[in-house]
Protein backbone atom coordinates (compact mmCIF):
# COMPACT_ATOMS: atom_id res chain seq x y z
CA UNK A 1 0.00 0.00 0.00
CA UNK A 2 1.20 4.00 -0.83
CA UNK A 3 0.49 5.74 2.69
CA UNK A 4 -1.99 8.20 2.99
CA UNK A 5 1.17 10.86 2.77
CA UNK A 6 2.47 9.96 -0.83
CA UNK A 7 -0.94 10.59 -2.67
CA UNK A 8 -0.68 9.74 -6.51
CA UNK A 9 1.94 7.81 -6.92
CA UNK A 10 0.71 5.96 -9.14
CA UNK A 11 0.51 8.94 -11.83
CA UNK A 12 3.05 9.27 -13.79
CA UNK A 13 4.37 12.69 -12.59
CA UNK A 14 4.88 13.68 -9.24
CA UNK A 15 4.06 16.87 -7.62
CA UNK A 16 5.07 17.80 -4.12
CA UNK A 17 3.73 14.75 -1.51
CA UNK A 18 4.29 14.75 2.26
CA UNK A 19 5.94 12.44 4.81
CA UNK A 20 5.58 8.94 4.20
CA UNK A 21 5.37 6.40 1.28
CA UNK A 22 5.85 2.64 1.57
CA UNK A 23 8.84 0.37 -0.35
CA UNK A 24 6.78 -0.81 -3.03
CA UNK A 25 6.12 3.28 -3.81
CA UNK A 26 9.70 3.57 -3.64
CA UNK A 27 10.44 1.11 -6.01
CA UNK A 28 8.00 2.39 -8.74
CA UNK A 29 9.24 6.09 -8.27
CA UNK A 30 12.33 4.75 -9.18
CA UNK A 31 11.41 2.38 -11.87
CA UNK A 32 9.63 5.23 -13.16
CA UNK A 33 12.85 7.60 -13.32
CA UNK A 34 15.86 5.14 -13.72
CA UNK A 35 16.05 2.34 -16.84
CA UNK A 36 16.04 -0.64 -14.21
CA UNK A 37 14.73 -3.06 -16.50
CA UNK A 38 16.81 -2.28 -19.24
CA UNK A 39 19.92 -3.03 -17.51
CA UNK A 40 18.54 -6.29 -16.66
CA UNK A 41 21.04 -8.00 -18.90
CA UNK A 42 23.90 -6.05 -18.82
CA UNK A 43 24.12 -5.19 -15.55
CA UNK A 44 25.32 -7.88 -12.97
CA UNK A 45 24.13 -6.03 -10.03
CA UNK A 46 20.94 -6.54 -7.94
CA UNK A 47 19.16 -3.00 -9.07
CA UNK A 48 16.40 -2.16 -7.19
CA UNK A 49 15.26 -3.48 -3.67
CA UNK A 50 17.80 -5.80 -2.25
CA UNK A 51 16.71 -5.82 1.50
CA UNK A 52 12.91 -5.30 2.18
CA UNK A 53 11.60 -4.01 5.87
CA UNK A 54 8.73 -5.28 7.65
CA UNK A 55 6.08 -3.20 6.13
CA UNK A 56 7.33 -0.17 8.20
CA UNK A 57 6.33 3.36 6.54
CA UNK A 58 9.63 5.28 5.02
CA UNK A 59 9.88 8.61 6.83
CA UNK A 60 13.38 9.36 5.88
CA UNK A 61 15.61 8.41 2.86
CA UNK A 62 19.38 8.42 3.49
CA UNK A 63 21.75 8.25 0.05
CA UNK A 64 24.81 7.45 -0.30
CA UNK A 65 27.09 5.63 -2.51
CA UNK A 66 28.31 2.23 -0.99
CA UNK A 67 26.59 -0.49 1.30
CA UNK A 68 28.62 -1.06 4.11
CA UNK A 69 28.68 -1.17 7.81
CA UNK A 70 29.79 2.51 7.79
CA UNK A 71 26.55 3.77 5.98
CA UNK A 72 24.33 1.44 7.55
CA UNK A 73 25.52 2.51 11.31
CA UNK A 74 25.24 6.01 10.16
CA UNK A 75 21.37 5.28 8.57
CA UNK A 76 20.66 4.04 11.83
CA UNK A 77 21.94 6.96 13.02
CA UNK A 78 19.84 9.66 11.59
CA UNK A 79 16.39 7.89 11.43
CA UNK A 80 16.58 6.29 8.13
CA UNK A 81 14.07 3.81 7.37
CA UNK A 82 15.96 3.16 3.78
CA UNK A 83 19.42 3.17 2.54
CA UNK A 84 19.51 3.84 -1.38
CA UNK A 85 23.18 3.27 -2.62
CA UNK A 86 25.20 3.00 -5.80
CA UNK A 87 27.22 -0.04 -4.94
CA UNK A 88 24.66 -2.44 -3.07
CA UNK A 89 25.48 -6.22 -1.61
CA UNK A 90 24.63 -8.24 -4.55
CA UNK A 91 26.52 -8.91 -8.15
CA UNK A 92 25.37 -11.36 -9.83
CA UNK A 93 26.63 -14.44 -7.45
CA UNK A 94 24.87 -15.89 -4.83
CA UNK A 95 26.76 -14.85 -1.46
CA UNK A 96 26.99 -17.08 1.82
CA UNK A 97 25.52 -15.67 4.59
CA UNK A 98 28.92 -15.46 6.62
CA UNK A 99 31.37 -13.31 7.59
CA UNK A 100 31.30 -9.69 6.55
CA UNK A 101 28.41 -10.37 4.82
CA UNK A 102 26.06 -11.75 7.17
CA UNK A 103 27.20 -8.96 9.74
CA UNK A 104 25.50 -6.61 7.32
CA UNK A 105 22.44 -8.35 6.20
CA UNK A 106 21.78 -9.17 10.27
CA UNK A 107 22.56 -5.13 11.23
CA UNK A 108 19.57 -4.33 8.88
CA UNK A 109 17.36 -6.87 9.73
CA UNK A 110 17.69 -6.32 13.29
CA UNK A 111 17.13 -2.25 12.80
CA UNK A 112 14.02 -2.63 10.07
CA UNK A 113 16.65 -0.86 7.26
CA UNK A 114 15.59 -1.15 3.53
CA UNK A 115 18.01 -1.15 0.87
CA UNK A 116 17.42 -0.22 -2.38
CA UNK A 117 20.95 -0.34 -5.26
CA UNK A 118 21.12 1.05 -8.71
CA UNK A 119 24.37 0.95 -10.72
CA UNK A 120 24.70 1.33 -14.27
CA UNK A 121 21.07 2.86 -14.95
CA UNK A 122 22.25 5.71 -11.91
CA UNK A 123 25.37 6.34 -14.28
CA UNK A 124 24.15 6.22 -17.48
CA UNK A 125 20.40 8.19 -16.89
CA UNK A 126 21.41 11.44 -19.17
CA UNK A 127 19.90 14.37 -16.32
CA UNK A 128 19.90 12.85 -12.85
CA UNK A 129 23.07 10.54 -13.39
CA UNK A 130 26.69 10.52 -12.30
CA UNK A 131 27.90 10.86 -16.22
CA UNK A 132 25.58 13.59 -16.80
CA UNK A 133 26.09 15.34 -13.59
CA UNK A 134 30.04 15.28 -14.71
CA UNK A 135 29.64 16.68 -18.02
CA UNK A 136 27.13 19.76 -16.76
CA UNK A 137 30.21 20.58 -14.19
CA UNK A 138 32.76 19.94 -17.17
CA UNK A 139 31.15 22.22 -19.44
CA UNK A 140 30.43 19.61 -22.00
CA UNK A 141 27.90 20.56 -24.56
CA UNK A 142 25.61 18.55 -26.79
CA UNK A 143 26.17 15.54 -25.16
CA UNK A 144 26.20 12.18 -27.03
CA UNK A 145 26.01 8.58 -25.67
CA UNK A 146 29.45 7.05 -25.14
CA UNK A 147 31.68 4.23 -23.75
CA UNK A 148 30.40 0.44 -24.78
CA UNK A 149 29.68 -1.50 -21.73
CA UNK A 150 28.12 -4.61 -22.23
CA UNK A 151 26.34 -3.27 -25.27
CA UNK A 152 24.78 -0.09 -23.50
CA UNK A 153 26.83 3.49 -24.19
CA UNK A 154 27.06 4.49 -20.10
CA UNK A 155 29.02 7.77 -20.20
CA UNK A 156 28.61 10.73 -22.16
CA UNK A 157 31.26 12.70 -24.75
CA UNK A 158 31.02 16.37 -26.44
CA UNK A 159 32.48 19.42 -27.15
CA UNK A 160 33.54 21.73 -24.13
CA UNK A 161 31.82 25.16 -24.13
CA UNK A 162 35.54 26.53 -23.07
CA UNK A 163 38.77 25.21 -23.37
CA UNK A 164 40.01 23.71 -20.33
CA UNK A 165 43.57 22.76 -19.06
CA UNK A 166 43.44 18.79 -17.39
CA UNK A 167 44.46 20.85 -14.21
CA UNK A 168 41.19 23.07 -14.38
CA UNK A 169 38.88 20.21 -15.18
CA UNK A 170 40.50 18.17 -11.71
CA UNK A 171 39.23 21.08 -10.04
CA UNK A 172 35.44 21.18 -11.76
CA UNK A 173 34.91 18.17 -10.55
CA UNK A 174 36.11 17.87 -6.75
CA UNK A 175 33.75 17.08 -4.44
CA UNK A 176 34.30 18.67 -1.15
CA UNK A 177 37.22 19.59 -1.66
CA UNK A 178 39.17 16.20 -2.74
CA UNK A 179 41.96 16.53 -5.62
CA UNK A 180 41.42 14.21 -8.09
CA UNK A 181 43.73 10.56 -7.23
CA UNK A 182 45.49 10.53 -10.83
CA UNK A 183 46.09 12.94 -13.91
CA UNK A 184 48.05 12.00 -17.17
CA UNK A 185 48.90 14.90 -18.95
CA UNK A 186 49.66 13.64 -21.98
CA UNK A 187 48.07 15.15 -24.64
CA UNK A 188 47.31 19.13 -25.65
CA UNK A 189 48.11 21.30 -23.02
CA UNK A 190 44.34 22.47 -23.33
CA UNK A 191 41.21 20.30 -23.92
CA UNK A 192 38.32 21.39 -26.52
CA UNK A 193 36.28 18.11 -26.71
CA UNK A 194 36.11 15.59 -23.43
CA UNK A 195 34.15 12.19 -22.57
CA UNK A 196 33.33 11.11 -19.34
CA UNK A 197 32.42 8.07 -17.49
CA UNK A 198 32.95 7.61 -13.70
CA UNK A 199 33.75 5.15 -11.20
CA UNK A 200 36.06 1.89 -12.57
CA UNK A 201 36.25 2.84 -16.07
CA UNK A 202 40.31 2.92 -17.12
CA UNK A 203 39.88 0.22 -19.95
CA UNK A 204 36.85 2.66 -21.76
CA UNK A 205 40.12 4.93 -22.82
CA UNK A 206 41.01 3.43 -25.82
CA UNK A 207 37.24 4.19 -26.41
CA UNK A 208 37.99 7.80 -26.07
CA UNK A 209 41.26 7.65 -28.27
CA UNK A 210 39.72 6.23 -30.87
CA UNK A 211 36.63 8.65 -31.39
CA UNK A 212 39.78 11.29 -31.45
CA UNK A 213 39.09 13.14 -27.71
CA UNK A 214 41.11 14.85 -26.06
CA UNK A 215 40.36 14.33 -22.48
CA UNK A 216 38.82 11.74 -20.65
CA UNK A 217 37.15 11.79 -16.77
CA UNK A 218 36.63 8.65 -15.16
CA UNK A 219 37.14 7.41 -11.68
CA UNK A 220 40.16 5.20 -11.84
CA UNK A 221 43.38 5.15 -13.64
CA UNK A 222 45.31 1.58 -14.22
CA UNK A 223 48.59 0.47 -14.95
CA UNK A 224 47.68 -1.34 -18.32
CA UNK A 225 46.07 2.45 -19.66
CA UNK A 226 49.55 3.96 -19.06
CA UNK A 227 51.04 3.75 -22.15
CA UNK A 228 48.27 3.29 -24.46
CA UNK A 229 47.41 7.11 -22.94
CA UNK A 230 51.04 8.10 -23.48
CA UNK A 231 51.25 6.97 -27.00
CA UNK A 232 47.72 8.07 -28.18
CA UNK A 233 48.47 11.36 -26.63
CA UNK A 234 45.04 11.11 -24.19
CA UNK A 235 44.87 13.38 -21.13
CA UNK A 236 43.02 11.72 -18.14
CA UNK A 237 41.97 12.79 -14.98
CA UNK A 238 41.20 9.98 -12.77
CA UNK A 239 38.76 11.97 -10.10
CA UNK A 240 38.51 8.59 -7.82
CA UNK A 241 35.79 6.18 -7.65
CA UNK A 242 34.15 7.34 -4.86
CA UNK A 243 34.25 11.03 -5.87
CA UNK A 244 32.73 10.52 -9.56
CA UNK A 245 29.70 9.09 -8.22
CA UNK A 246 28.52 11.14 -5.38
CA UNK A 247 27.29 13.55 -7.80
CA UNK A 248 24.03 11.40 -9.34
CA UNK A 249 23.73 9.87 -6.16
CA UNK A 250 22.74 13.74 -4.82
CA UNK A 251 20.78 14.99 -8.25
CA UNK A 252 18.60 12.10 -7.57
CA UNK A 253 18.29 12.59 -3.68
CA UNK A 254 17.26 16.36 -4.75
CA UNK A 255 14.94 15.22 -7.48
CA UNK A 256 13.42 12.53 -5.15
CA UNK A 257 12.75 15.50 -2.17
CA UNK A 258 11.26 17.83 -4.44
CA UNK A 259 9.07 14.90 -5.99
CA UNK A 260 8.28 13.02 -2.54
CA UNK A 261 8.54 15.51 0.34
CA UNK A 262 9.86 12.67 1.91
CA UNK A 263 13.42 13.80 4.41
CA UNK A 264 16.37 12.88 2.68
CA UNK A 265 20.16 13.22 4.01
CA UNK A 266 22.95 12.33 2.49
CA UNK A 267 25.75 10.06 3.79
CA UNK A 268 29.81 10.97 3.15
CA UNK A 269 31.82 7.82 3.10
CA UNK A 270 34.65 8.74 1.37
CA UNK A 271 37.36 5.60 0.63
CA UNK A 272 39.93 8.50 -0.97
CA UNK A 273 40.07 6.05 -3.96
Amino acid sequence: MVGKGFKGVENSSYAKYTAFMTTRAFDRYFRKILDIDGFSQSDPSMNGLQVDNDGNDIRKVAFAVDACMETFERTLAVGADILFVHHGLFWGTPLALAGAHKQRMAFLLKYNIALYAVHLPLDQHPVHGNNAALAELLGIKEMEPFGEYHGKKIGYKGKLTSPLTVEEAAKRIEFMGRPAVTIFPFGAKVNNSCAVISGGASHESSQAIAEGIDMYVTGEASHTMYHSALEGKLNVVAGGHYSTEVWGVRKLMKQFLTDSGVETEFIDAPTGL
